[in-house]
């Protein structure tokens, strides 16, 4: 038996091995949440504050995102509440034309006798 060197040592694992794990942004998860929250209260009108918070918040979250060099996650979210910021401001406007136009009523009152 020959006892020249010991084995060497395993090959190391895959994956980040220095650094924490990249975190969700919290603005991104604020801005997607604003954006669903805006949809969901489409009748009462508060949902136009809510586009537009979820469309700053949206855009500040993608540029930490970006700034962040990989420390930071959740592109996507912040991409959702823009687009759903973006759809709540064009229901308000095509809302506001619609009341202008006299197409939607808002006296309430009927023409049924």
């Amino acid at each position: 038996m020959s006892y020249d060197a010991p084995p060497p040592p395993p090959a190391p694992g895959y994956g980040a091995p220095y650094g924490a794990p990249a975190q969700n942004s919290g603005k991104a998860i604020a801005s997607l949440v604003t954006g669903l929250v805006g949809l969901l209260t489409v009748c009462c009108g508060f949902f136009v504050v809510s586009g537009i918070v979820g469309i700053v918040l949206g855009f500040l979250a993608r540029k930490d995102i970006d700034a962040s060099q990989g420390q930071l996650k959740g592109a996507g979210m912040a991409m959702a509440g823009i687009i759903l910021g973006f759809v709540e401001v064009a229901l308000f406007a095509i809302s506001i034309i619609l009341v202008l136009t006299g197409v939607i009523d808002l006296n309430y009152s009927s023409d049924f006798g």
